[in-house]
């Protein structure tokens, strides 16, 4: 049940790629305005997570959950209902804030209930469910715009999450217990929660205002504000625990190596794969021509093989995550390999299939990835701080999502700006010199998500070997004792 409320949030991460340019044309909004429809989502997103994990794990993760997921069906309604630009993207900033406010208490509902391998599978589950969610969304939005048309397309897009929370609704009061273990302080650190929420604000905005068109270069200014707040932040909640108080963020949690390389790892992951859906579409819908639903499909196989490996290996993870992190890895750079060589050497009607192919041996990786580094970053994690250690690993990831969508459609839009279009502005996909241009700018965006995936790689091989230190000095105590 709650890893279904996870798929909802993640969907409405990535669903709305393809609808942007339907609903750019029914409300006549403003580049900026469409670019604020995914990023106000991913910016309020980041935000709340770590002051709602907070007040999840130090107040009431229940009472928390109910409340994301009454907003989270007020203001899916409101983007559904849109009558102009500017009110939907203040409803998606709204369920932007509600997603942040239900993730953390996933992860706190699972760190608190499931022990050693259960867990595991637990956060298998997760991981299947978020895969799911990432790789379905594009799907999503094409069989929407393909059933009910433009307009209708990509209201329902956001409205479908209206009847689903109403089903969710009842089981969550019904099914998630009220009483949960505390550590015995409630300190809420307000200071704490506005400084965290200030700098990652200031962190994410440069990144989520990159359309790669027009942009202002005084943006990169708050990235230099975000990095004065950060450092407030950090000082503030050193003193805050020295003084004997909760912190918001306990930063002994970096000591142990499995939170802090999964961290690392989890952002590095969501710069790569959410953008890869991004620059795949637009590749595939504005430079070939394809149809919104068979774009969509591209990812059905992905999405399936993910989740099935997700939760087959979910179980293996307690006691094997750093090894199926590094092969996950290594399986999903080869895919984005095979992702950029279609892109040369296949036909461009064929490109859907291909990639369909190809993505569905990728779905392997992330299907290792996913339940093990989920796994792998709370193993050593207190129970009484999952809530906030797992909403600070989910920054990253909005994090990591903001930088790679910012940087790989940045490329993108940066390479095909010179691309002659027609009255509807969009490019010709039958002059061979455009569709090489869309070929060309794709390849090079894919150039930088392979970077970032080979960094994260790095990471795992790290993480692995401080793991393998740390068995070794289990199995000497053991025989010392």
């Amino acid at each position: 049940m709650t890893a279904s409320v996870a798929v909802l949030t993640i969907l409405d991460v990535v669903k709305v790629n393809v609808v942007l340019t339907p609903l750019e044309e029914t409300l006549q909004a403003t580049p900026t305005q469409t670019g604020l429809v995914v990023a106000g989502y991913v910016l309020a997103f980041g935000i709340a997570l770590v002051p709602a994990g907070r007040l999840g794990d130090q107040w009431n993760r229940k009472a928390m959950f109910m409340i994301g997921l009454v907003i989270f069906a007020i203001a899916s309604l409101g983007s559904a209902l849109a009558p102009t630009a500017s009110l939907l993207v203040i409803a998606r900033i709204l369920q932007g804030i509600a997603a942040g406010i239900l993730m953390p208490q996933v992860l706190g509902l699972i760190q608190s209930t499931f022990h050693g391998q259960a867990r595991g599978q637990a956060f298998g589950i997760l991981g299947a469910a978020i895969g799911l969610g990432t790789a379905f969304g594009p799907t999503v939005g094409g069989l929407f715009l393909g059933g009910f048309g433009s307009e209708l397309g990509w209201r329902w897009t956001f409205g479908m999450n209206v009847p689903l929370v109403l089903v969710v609704l009842p089981l969550a009061l019904w099914l998630i217990p009220a009483a949960q273990p505390r550590d015995g302080r409630a300190d809420l650190d307000l200071v704490g929660v506005v400084l965290m929420a200030v700098s990652v604000l200031f962190v994410m905005l440069p990144f989520v205002l990159t359309t790669g068109s027009g942009d202002h270069p005084i943006r990169w200014a708050f990235l230099g504000l975000g990095t004065i707040t950060a450092v407030l932040f950090v000082r503030w909640e050193n003193r805050y625990r020295a003084a004997g108080k909760s912190p918001v963020l306990d930063f002994t949690l970096f000591s142990f190596s499995s939170y802090r390389n999964g961290v690392i790892i989890t952002t590095l992951w969501f710069a790569a794969m959410p953008a890869m859906f991004l620059v795949m579409t637009l590749f595939n819908q504005q430079g070939l021509g394809h149809d919104p639903v068979v774009v969509g499909l591209i990812t059905v196989p992905y999405a399936v093989v993910s989740a099935i490996v997700a939760a087959v290996v979910g179980k293996y993870t307690f006691r094997h995550a750093t090894s199926l992190i590094i092969w996950g890895f290594i399986i999903f750079i080869a895919a984005l390999i095979g992702l950029v060589a279609i892109a040369v050497l296949v036909p461009p009607e064929h490109n859907p299939l291909a990639m369909a192919i190809v993505l569905a041996i990728a779905g392997v990786g992330p299907g290792f990835i996913m339940a093990a580094n989920q796994m792998r970053t709370l193993m050593d994690v207190p129970v009484t701080q999952g809530g906030v250690a797992g909403s600070f690993q989910q920054v990253g990831q909005r994090l990591g999502n903001a930088i790679g969508i910012a940087v790989g459609s940045a490329i993108f839009y940066a390479l095909v700006v010179a691309v002659p279009r027609d009255a509807s502005g969009l490019p010709d996909p039958t002059d061979p010199a455009s569709v090489a241009t869309y070929a060309y700018a794709f390849q090079m965006a894919m150039a930088v998500l392979i970077l970032f995936s080979l960094v994260a790689l790095i990471f795992a091989g790290i993480d692995h070997r401080a793991r393998s230190k740390q068995l070794v000095e289990q199995a000497a105590a053991t025989v010392s004792s």
